[in-house]
């Protein structure tokens, strides 16, 4: 049944009746079970954002089905600046090179889209940068299998939100359409690393097709994108002197990172299970393990607890020292009610013992899971961009 959801006509039947029983069924229920506070995930929630969770958890799972991403094409429209980057194979070696043959992926031309403030400005589409000007590379979240670049895309609210908080230096970004990973019975799967050599192509399209000089491109991922953009920091920094490698980012912006796949944790007090009912996601659940062994494809699950490119927050025994000597200056963002929060917490202290105070981190204890996304969840969504565009400086 589940691949006929995916097919017309089954597909609209479906996304119809489940929206007849949702405004006629759950959203009567989930109305009366947020208004006493003591129902809410948290007593300090307002109503409205104990309904929105609801919603929210409710719609996740089937977020994908409305509008699936395509790297194949460039999705057009008003006001849409979309642009071919090419592919780099010249720049895929050691490690990387090995995966992606196991994986049998290589670099291809991917989509990518220009996301630009609200400040009037319209530049021709890869326009060369002004000067001193930064921009943001912008790696999407959804578990490294759905969500989309496109600017109509709900995870877009991040980088526009952090282009509203910065100065007029940091006025556009490039987002990236990479590919996603599905079953290993779907053809092709993408599995590891085929999303990592898209990333790569974008960052090269900024550097040697744009003119950006590394030191002024911001890397910003949030959950799984948070990974890839360590993942591609830390492949051109283990790389430097190979031909063609440009430098890494001169700032990442990690925000919700989602930085361990490996199993769940044992310990009760975790807070992928005492944040379950507070976070719209489920770290612990069938559809988080069947993205992640989608992810890891042919590389098998123990690649999320061996290898610093898929789980570098990793506390698992089996995994070497994950250093972050030479990274750039880094701001994380978490949240206390967040089932990630653990992890996350881990990484900002392996990244502060290498690099110390260039990492900047700020936790919001109310607010769930990639919460910039969600331009309701105010106050901590305006407080929380303001920091980053003054971090940005």
């Amino acid at each position: 049944m589940a691949s006929l959801k995916k097919v017309q006509p089954f597909k609209g039947i479906y996304l119809l009746s489940e929206g007849l029983i949702t405004i006629f069924l759950r959203l009567p229920v989930w109305v009366l079970l947020a208004l006493p506070r003591s129902n809410r995930p948290r007593k300090s929630w307002t109503f409205k954002r104990a309904l929105m969770l609801r919603f929210f958890k409710y719609l996740y799972p089937t977020y994908g089905m409305f509008k699936e991403p395509s790297y194949l094409a460039l999705e057009q429209g008003p006001k849409i600046k979309g642009v071919w980057m090419p592919a780099v194979p010249h720049l895929i070696t050691g490690d990387l090179k090995r995966w992606a043959a196991i994986s049998n992926v290589e670099s291809i031309r991917i989509p990518g889209y220009w996301i630009e403030d609200d400040k009037g400005l319209d530049l021709p589409i890869g326009a060369p940068p002004q000067p001193d000007e930064k921009v943001l590379l912008n790696i999407h979240g959804g578990a490294f299998a759905c969500q989309s670049a496109h600017p109509d895309n709900l995870v877009a609210n991040i980088p526009r939100g952090i282009l509203q908080h910065t100065g007029p230096r940091v006025s556009r970004a490039l987002a990236v359409e990479y590919r996603l990973s599905k079953a290993r019975t779907e053809s092709p799967s993408n599995a590891f690393p085929a999303a990592l050599l898209d990333v790569v192509c974008a960052y090269n399209y900024l550097v040697n097709e744009v003119g950006f000089a590394p030191q002024n491109i911001i890397a910003v991922g949030d959950s799984a994108g948070g990974s890839l953009a360590i993942a591609l920091t830390r492949y051109l920094l283990e790389n430097q002197g190979a031909e063609g490698i440009p430098q890494p980012p001169g700032a990442l912006i990690l925000n919700s990172p989602w930085v361990d796949l490996g199993p769940s944790p044992t310990d009760p007090s975790s807070s992928v299970y005492t944040n379950i009912h507070s976070d719209f996601i489920a770290a612990a659940s069938s559809g988080t393990e069947g993205a992640i062994a989608n992810y890891l494809g042919p590389h098998g699950l123990a690649a999320a607890i061996t290898n610093p490119y898929i789980s570098p927050a990793s506390l698992a025994p089996t995994m070497p020292h994950v250093s972050f000597k030479g990274f750039p200056r880094s701001f994380i963002l978490n949240s206390g009610a967040e089932v990630l929060c653990d992890q996350i917490r881990v990484l900002r202290d392996k990244m502060r013992a290498d690099i110390g105070e260039n990492v900047e981190y700020a936790e919001f204890p109310d607010a769930w899971h990639d919460f910039l996304v969600f331009v309701d969840v105010e106050p901590e969504r305006t407080e929380a961009l303001e920091l980053i565009g003054k971090w940005i400086g």
